[in-house]
């Protein structure tokens, strides 16, 4: 694949888990719970499992926004460690700058 497939499939993914959030921790919460009856708790398992794994949020990788490198990724900036040092470098990133002593 390449990176644009990778991108557009990784923001396919984060779309459905925004789009089920909510519903996955409901039945979390209820298949959890202890005071409830048992036959409810099933139920919300089962109804968990059938949710599609894309929609999970182990499924979503951190991607650089620029070249969409899936490593070595500086999570404040979202932008790969090599891009990183490059705009450094280049002085494009506000407050950044190479040390030197």
């Amino acid at each position: 694949m390449t990176k644009k497939k990778h991108l557009i499939k990784d923001y396919k993914r984060r779309l459905e888990y925004k789009n089920k959030e909510i519903l996955r921790l409901k039945y979390l919460m209820i298949k959890n719970n202890n005071i409830l009856p048992l036959n409810v708790r099933i139920s919300a398992n089962d109804k968990l499992a059938n949710l599609s794994k894309n929609s999970s949020r182990s499924k979503i990788r951190n991607r650089c926004i620029l070249t969409g490198r899936s490593r070595g990724i500086i999570k404040e900036w979202q932008i790969s460690r090599i891009k990183f040092k490059q705009l450094a470098d280049q002085g494009l990133i506000p407050g950044i700058r190479r040390s030197s002593w």
